[in-house]
């Protein structure tokens, strides 16, 4: 995984935070096709993702606008996927809406990576 190259803000991220189950029945296959998927709808900019050995998890996708955020949770194959987490993946999750306004970071070597105001 890598840190995901964005557009210069605003735009909006979806935090989604979650505590694995010890199933994995198809959730590996899911996980990569939800991921193709998202990247093919308008308005996906990218995603970064983290599990620990423990099973929590954070998943950060980012959009350009709610009303893809939207059309993104009202997908047929992502409300199947969002069903088997509830029902077999996750024994917790939360999920959050952001509006990005600023970004900045560094690039490793010292040098400032462009930021918004």
């Amino acid at each position: 995984m890598q840190i995901a190259a964005l557009p210069e803000p605003p735009y909006y991220m979806v935090s989604f935070t979650s505590q694995r189950t010890n199933v994995d029945d198809g959730y590996g296959e899911i996980g990569y096709s939800m991921t193709e998927l998202a990247s093919q709808q308008p308005g996906y900019l990218g995603f970064e993702s983290a599990r620990g050995a423990d099973g929590f998890g954070i998943l950060v996708s980012f959009w350009k606008d709610e009303d893809s955020i939207r059309a993104w949770k009202a997908l047929i194959d992502h409300a199947e996927a969002q069903r088997r987490g509830r029902e077999e993946w996750y024994s917790k999750y939360e999920i959050r809406v952001a509006l990005v306004q600023r970004a900045y970071g560094f690039d490793g070597e010292g040098r400032q990576m462009a930021s918004a105001t």
